[in-house]
């Protein structure tokens, strides 16, 4: 996207300099976005102000954007690396750039604890031992994600102590912290009494819950809490006329693989998921496959996803050279997995059998297996089959045929089907039976009669939109032909509900109903019997597409020729048939339908349509192939039709059973009542069992309503009744609780002769 990079340059403490970049945007959709960056991360555009200004300017006449990143007052800790990212919707550029500042100090980092130590990243790199390759890892560790900019920086600067008379102690050039502790910035003043200002890229700092302002005799203290990124900047402490500045780093905590992947076995085609889990979330990490970074292609190979601390990489259809080791690595740890992917073993659904076949029969061999992609080949005695007019091979899904049709004696053989990639193969044999005929009877070629009709091979038919259409087409042959109806290259069959097709003895027979402007087209009808077949074609039109009452509706295309000039509309006209008088129905009228209105009954019209343009109308019309017929007779009603209402409904008791309390001896009924559509079916019960069988019990149903009789019940036939209804939309039930009490209480009484009885 550059048409020109940012260059590395060179500056003085305290001058400035200005980078520039330039984008043509005549290929662009959109206007392109710029970032400017210091070392790997840091976004250049929250750091804008007195010593940084971003501008960006465009030319018209070249759509050249130009974009500019100038330092003003270049400071010792502004040395070090910087990246131009530019983006417009799918494209992307980027260019890397050093600064170099020539002055003044080195520069010391604070570790971020509370007791500000300071760390020199050049002695600490020394004493390490280790070699210049660990360098960054080892900086890394400590939060510093630019080190090459930092070595640069720290190589440039050279202290050079100053007299001041405000300051006893100055701030150190840099501090470090890590994000969310507390850094402590400290001064010392030459007055006790002197007054401070801390300043943060400019903006003068106040006294907060996170920002706490401290003094102890000369001592001048600013504490940060709870450092974050926003608090990654430029500070400076004013006194009087004098300042001292210095720049806070905040290190972000590594990150760390917290669920490592998991090894992985596939059958081929499968999909595959690798998913590991990291502690922040947004974090970037790098997909490995053998050591080779992985990327979003154009095959759509590999897909990333992410879901919060989670990270997915996801393979389609997994094939054999996806095997291998795959890592995802973050700045704070690595994981490693491996895949394995296994063929499938092919399975047989069905494998094909031997056949015995007559001469002029068909033979078919089929096979299924357990993966519809696999193909394979067939051979007859070694030698592999070819398609031709009696041999026809066939794969639809997990399916293999081979038909041969006619079977002839040299058909005879042992058939193999062989699956491609596939160390087996699938075996039968074809048996010819010769049968001979001693007497072969009379056959008639098949004819069809359109001369019967009136009609010719390729005669037309017009019909007006809506009406039914019926050929009733005499045929003849011995024996019986088959008809088969087709309309252009696809057969007509009655999976239309419009559509039937018949054949009887004698005639073939199409019929559809309630003709449409797609029915219009070439139809041919072909008979076939063993001693030949015959054809014929049947054009089928419709430009008048409906009539009723006293109005014709019109349709019409467009022309294939316009004349090279714009269509500006249409004349239409209409003629009784009789006198051939042309009267205009509508001029300049814009649509290719219309209706015509108020015509008169009894009369036959023809309709014919000029097409306009500029020059005027068209030299021949386009005319109705059909008349359109006003019929005397009155209008016929049709009666709406209406959806028949369901009334079913599942059975509800409106009245249930209520518990009773009868004496012996006395018959009695349990009555409750029920509704539903259809009438449900009802059943007793006592004590949940079924009681419509019992001699003792009489059941009733009237109305709805629903009675039990119970004959001279004893004590014994107390209990909990039942009544259950179901019908086709579900049951319902209902129950009560019968108490049969004895006629006397028990224990000794005398009747009127003195008798004692016990009851």
């Amino acid at each position: 996207l550059f048409t020109e990079k940012p260059q590395s340059g060179e500056v003085t403490v305290g001058e400035n300099i200005t980078f520039v970049a330039k984008v043509n945007a005549e290929s662009l959709l959109k206007k392109p976005t710029i970032k400017w960056f210091k070392g790997k991360w840091m976004d250049l555009a929250s750091k804008s102000g007195k010593h940084l200004q971003l501008k960006e300017t465009y030319d018209r006449s070249s759509k050249v954007y130009t974009f500019e990143m100038q330092i003003i007052e270049a400071k010792p800790n502004f040395a070090g690396a910087y990246r131009c990212e530019v983006a417009s919707r799918d494209k992307f550029d980027s260019c890397n750039f050093d600064l170099a500042v020539h002055g003044e100090r080195t520069c010391c980092y604070n570790d971020g604890n509370e007791d500000s130590g300071e760390l020199d990243f050049s002695t600490l790199l020394r004493k390490s031992h280790a070699p210049p390759s660990e360098y960054e890892k080892i900086a890394f560790q400590h939060g510093l994600t630019d080190l090459r900019g930092m070595l640069k920086r720290l190589k440039k600067m050279k202290i050079e102590e100053k007299k001041s008379e405000a300051f006893l102690k100055k701030l150190d050039p840099a501090y470090q912290v890590a994000k969310g502790k507390k850094i402590r910035l400290a001064i010392e003043v030459a007055n006790a009494d002197a007054e401070v200002k801390w300043l943060k890229n400019g903006q003068e700092i106040q006294p907060s819950g996170r920002y706490i302002f401290d003094s102890v005799d000369n001592m001048r203290y600013l504490i940060i809490n709870h450092c974050s990124l926003a608090d990654d900047a430029a500070y400076c402490c004013v006194v009087g006329e004098e300042k001292c500045t210095t720049e806070l780093f905040v290190k972000e905590p590594p990150i760390e693989i917290v669920k490592n992947l998991e090894d992985q076995m596939v059958m081929k085609g499968e999909r595959v998921e690798l998913e590991c889990e990291v502690s922040e979330e947004g974090a970037n990490v790098k997909w490995e496959k053998d050591g080779v970074e992985l990327t979003r292609d154009e095959s759509f190979k590999y897909r990333f996803k992410k879901d919060g601390c989670k990270h997915v990489l996801i393979i389609n259809e997994a094939t054999k050279e996806d095997c291998g080791h795959y890592s995802v690595k973050t700045n704070g740890g690595e994981s490693m997995a491996e895949l394995m992917v296994q063929e499938k073993d092919l399975e047989v659904y069905q494998s094909i059998a031997d056949l015995t076949v007559k001469a002029k029969d068909q033979a078919v061999f089929k096979c299924e297996v357990s993966d519809e992609n696999v193909r394979g080949t067939w051979y007859k005695n070694g030698a592999e089959v070819k398609q031709d007019a009696r041999i026809n091979i066939t794969h639809i899904g997990r399916i293999h045929k081979l038909t041969i049709d006619e079977v002839k004696p040299e058909d005879e053989g042992d058939y193999t089907f062989v699956p491609d990639g596939h160390a087996f193969n699938l075996s039968a044999k074809l048996n010819f039976i010769e049968v001979k005929i001693d007497y072969v009877p009379r056959q008639d070629p098949p004819k069809i009669h359109l001369d019967c009709m009136g009609r010719t091979p390729e005669s037309t038919i017009v019909v007006v939109a809506g009406n039914k259409l019926r050929l009733d087409v005499p045929i003849t042959g011995d024996p019986a032909p088959t008809v088969i109806w087709t309309k252009g290259e696809k057969v007509v069959t009655e999976g239309d509900s419009r559509v039937h097709v018949e054949t009887t003895k004698g005639h073939c027979i199409f019929t559809i109903e309630g003709a449409e402007r797609q029915d219009e087209g070439r139809y041919s009808v072909v008979v076939r019997n063993p001693a030949g077949e015959d054809t014929a074609d049947i054009n089928f039109v419709q430009s008048i597409t409906d009539t009723w009452g006293f109005n014709v509706a019109l349709e019409w295309k467009l022309p294939k020729d316009d004349g090279n000039c714009e269509i500006t509309g249409y004349t239409i006209q209409k003629a009784e048939k009789k006198t051939m008088e042309w009267f205009t129905v509508y001029e300049q009228y814009r649509r290719t339908n219309c209706v015509a209105s108020d015509l008169i009954m009894g009369n036959e019209y023809v309709f014919r349509v000029f097409a306009i343009n500029q020059v005027g109308p068209s030299q021949e019309p386009c005319s109705s192939t059909d008349s359109a017929y006003i019929h005397k007779i009155g209008m016929e009603y049709k009666s709406p039709t209406y959806k028949d209402r369901d009334f079913s409904q599942a059975p509800k008791f409106t009245h249930p059973l209520v518990n009773r309390s009868i004496i012996a001896g006395y018959s009695t009924t349990l009555s409750c009542s029920v509704r539903g559509i259809p009438k449900p079916k009802v059943t007793w019960y006592k004590n949940k069992m079924d009681i419509s069988n019992e001699a003792k019990y009489r059941m009733f149903c009237k109305q709805g309503v629903l009675t039990l009789e119970i004959r001279k019940p004893c004590t014994f036939d107390g209990g909990i009744y039942m009544c259950k209804a179901v019908n086709d939309n579900g049951e319902d039930v209902v129950e009560c609780k019968l108490e049969v009490r004895r006629k006397y209480p028990p224990g000794r009484y005398k009747d009127t002769h003195g008798s004692t009885f016990l009851d």
